[in-house]
C-alpha cells in the first residue's frame, strides 16, 4: 500500500522491488481479497533489502497480520535462523503457518498469538531486525522494550509513520519540527511523534524515514 509518494513514483520503486515466489503472490492476493492493510512490495522489498545487509539471522515482528512482511524476510534469514510472528488474531497466523510452510520456511518462524508485548518478554538474546507494525499507541513503549536486545549494527523498523489513516501528517511533521501540538493531536498521531522523537534523539541509534508505503522509519544501533 502507497499513501506517501506519487502514483508513478510508487509506480518506479514497485518496478525495481526483488522478484518474489509463487507463494508470496498468492498470499499477496489473499491479503487484498480479504481487504487486510500489507506494506506492499516497496516496503517488502526494502525490508528485505535492510534484513540483508544487517545479515539478519533472528526477526521478531510486533504485529503480523497474515505474514505478509515477515514472508519477505524469510529467504534472507539462513535455515537456523529465527523469526517470530505475533497477532492477537489465531486465524491471521495460522493462514501465515500455511504460507510458510507452502514457501518452505516455517521450520525458522514462530507464531505466537497474543499480546506481542507480553510475547517478546518470553525470549531471549539480542535481535538483530525488530519490525514495530502494532497498535501506533504502544510505538514508543515497544521501543522501550526492545531497544537493548537489538544487536550492534541491527535495526528497529516501524511502518506506518507518515502518512495512511492513523497520522494526522501535518501535526506529526510540526512536532518533528518542534511545534508540537498536543492538545490537537489523536492518539495514534501522538504514539508515533512520541516514537519517532524518541528514536531521532537516542544516541545509541542512528535513524533515518524513507518515504515508502505509509512511510518506513529505519533506526539502527551504532
Amino acid at each position: 500500500m502507497n499513501t506517501v509518494l506519487q502514483d508513478h513514483v510508487a509506480g518506479f520503486v514497485r518496478a525495481m522491488s526483488p522478484d518474489t515466489d509463487d507463494v508470496a503472490t498468492a498470499l499477496t492476493e489473499q491479503n487484498v481479497e480479504s481487504g487486510f492493510p500489507a506494506v506492499g512490495p516497496e516496503v517488502g522489498g526494502t525490508l528485505r533489502m535492510l534484513a540483508r545487509l544487517v545479515g539478519a539471522k533472528r526477526v521478531f515482528e510486533f504485529g503480523s497480520g497474515m505474514g505478509y512482511s515477515a514472508y519477505w524476510l524469510a529467504p534472507v534469514l539462513p535455515a537456523d535462523g529465527e523469526i517470530v510472528l505475533t497477532d492477537f488474531e489465531a486465524s491471521n497466523l495460522e493462514t501465515a503457518r500455511e504460507f510458510f510452510e507452502r514457501g518452505g520456511y516455517a521450520e525458522r518462524a514462530r507464531f505466537e498469538v497474543g499480546d506481542a508485548l507480553n510475547t517478546y518478554r518470553e525470549y531471549e538474546g539480542e535481535f538483530d531486525v525488530v519490525l514495530v507494525d502494532n497498535r501506533e499507541t504502544e510505538y514508543l513503549e515497544t521501543f522501550e522494550l526492545v531497544r537493548e536486545d537489538v544487536s550492534p549494527g541491527g535495526i528497529v523498523c516501524a511502518d506506518n509513520v507518515i502518512g495512511g489513516p492513523a497520522v494526522d501528517e501535518e501535526l506529526a511533521l510540526a512536532a518533528l519540527q518542534g511545534d508540537p501540538a498536543w492538545d490537537r493531536m489523536d492518539d495514534s498521531t501522538r504514539g508515533v511523534v512520541e516514537y519517532l522523537l524518541a528514536v531521532r534523539e537516542d544516541p545509541a541509534f542512528e535513524t533515518v524515514l524513507l518515504p515508502v508505503g505509509e512511510g518506513l522509519s529505519v533506526s539502527v544501533r551504532r
